[in-house]
């Protein structure tokens, strides 16, 4: 029987039992990607990864990242809460001279940046793929539906697929009354809207002033019913803010504020860059809490 040791923390928050959950489980040598998926569902978190060698000496890590239902290309609160997990065991070497580490994830090569506030590891930046727009979704009503909100609680903007990494369809509100009360209606989507396996919804208006979006996202997909702070939903979603000219700027600085209603608030730090009228550059970004450790005998 093996003992496999691992780390859980709460990333895109500064406080303990804010955020979201993550189980980090840095030495993933030897186990199969079907344990590891048992294992995921075992623990029920949003998501949990596991660390390995990299396949090119370049690179710093290897990470595999796991929901309770499937294995992820790329996210964005395991690859933050990772990097914090690696820095703290002392398994990448970053300075403030030095702040650059590089994970290998499904996606490909994934540059990780830190941050430091004397001295020490703060805000942790990742940067993410290039931006797909698929064509606008057109059915306002079933998109309505899908959250039992009447079409008037829509925002006057499209609702749309995009992808970073990991697609997910975006739906904007006009009202935080409307996100606060809307309820996600799994059965239509299992009827009509399986392929978009991830929904994130987001309104301007905030709890914080200093936030810039009010967000909530639904993936059954993934086996989440809903999840308090998504990184790879972020990064697209900072695309679609300076798309359709809710943000402007470059870097476009956006702070989006979710898990509010989960009772475990995060806020997800998004940098949006243009070259030529063009986004060329996206980041997301947060802070991690230490939690504590674990072991399970497999």
């Amino acid at each position: 029987m093996r003992r496999l040791h691992y780390h859980l923390l709460d990333v895109f928050t500064n406080e303990r039992f804010g955020g979201n959950q993550l189980a980090v489980f840095t030495n993933g040598r030897g186990i199969s990607g079907d344990l590891m998926q048992r294992i995921a569902k075992e623990l029920n978190l949003s998501e949990t990864t596991f660390v390995l060698p990299p396949e090119d000496p370049a690179n710093d890590w290897k990470v595999r990242i796991f929901t309770p239902a499937r294995e992820l290309p790329m996210a964005g609160h395991p690859t933050v809460g990772t990097s914090y997990v690696l820095a703290r065991e002392h398994m990448v070497s970053v300075t403030p001279a030095q702040p650059m580490i590089r994970l290998e994830e499904g996606v490909g090569v994934i540059p990780v940046e830190f941050q430091f506030v004397d001295g020490q590891p703060s805000l942790i930046w990742m940067q993410q793929l290039q931006p797909t727009f698929s064509p606008e979704f057109t059915d306002r009503q079933l998109a309505a539906d899908l959250l039992s909100l009447p079409v008037s609680d829509l925002a006057d903007s499209p609702v749309q697929e995009i992808s970073c990494g990991v697609p997910f369809l975006f739906i904007p509100l006009a009202s935080l009354k409307a996100i606060q009360s809307l309820k996600f209606r799994t059965d239509i989507w299992e009827r009509a809207l399986q392929q978009y396996g991830e929904v994130f919804v987001f309104t301007r208006e905030t709890i914080y002033p200093t936030s810039t979006v009010h967000s909530r996202m639904f993936a059954p997909s993934m086996g989440i019913a809903e999840d308090p702070a998504t990184g790879a939903a972020s990064g697209p979603l900072g695309c679609y803010l300076v798309q359709y000219g809710w943000v402007s700027g470059s870097p476009a600085r956006i702070v989006s504020e979710q898990g509010f209603e989960m009772g475990r608030p995060s806020f997800i730090h998004i940098e949006i860059e243009q070259t030529a009228g063009a986004i060329s550059r996206v980041r997301i970004g947060g802070e991690s809490v230490y939690i504590g450790e674990g072991s399970l005998e497999i």
